[in-house]
């Protein structure tokens, strides 16, 4: 006799927007609920960081981020190796992945707490990604304000 179960997929998620400091090895991260421009926003502006440095990302390139008084270096389009903050994902990712989780909640502890650890090693983090040719280019970003 064949057995049938009924199963129900579901896909929930949530962003991570995660600025890394190169230079001083730290981590900021904020849990958002879209990757967008208006999400995006009011994060980057209550941080009032130095510098960012930019992918592609369509949210990264819109008018409402323009305005914004924060210098970015700009990478080359599909050049994810050359940001800082992926080094921090590959990392994250060999925390994380690969596990089931009983709820979104669960699984963003679980990177929270991966995070954390991160977080307390700066020197760990400068050694990720803590590039010359980037924390040069950051040193000679010009002041915001």
């Amino acid at each position: 006799m064949k057995v049938t179960q009924r199963l129900q997929l579901r896909y929930v998620w949530r962003y991570l927007l995660l600025v890394v400091d190169p230079r001083a090895g730290t981590l900021r991260w904020a849990w958002l609920e879209r990757m967008r421009q208006t999400h995006l926003e009011p994060v980057l502006r209550r941080w009032a960081l130095e510098g960012l440095v930019w992918d592609g990302a369509g949210s990264h390139r819109g008018k409402l981020l323009a305005p914004l008084p924060t210098p970015r270096v700009l990478l080359p389009p599909y050049a994810p190796e050359l940001n800082p903050a992926e080094r921090v994902f590959e990392e994250l990712r060999r925390q994380v992945e690969g596990r089931v989780y009983p709820s979104i909640e669960d699984k963003q502890a679980a990177a929270e707490t991966s995070l954390a650890a991160l977080s307390a090693e700066p020197a760990r983090v400068r050694r990720l990604c803590g590039w010359q040719w980037l924390t040069a280019d950051l040193d000679a970003l010009p002041r915001a304000g």
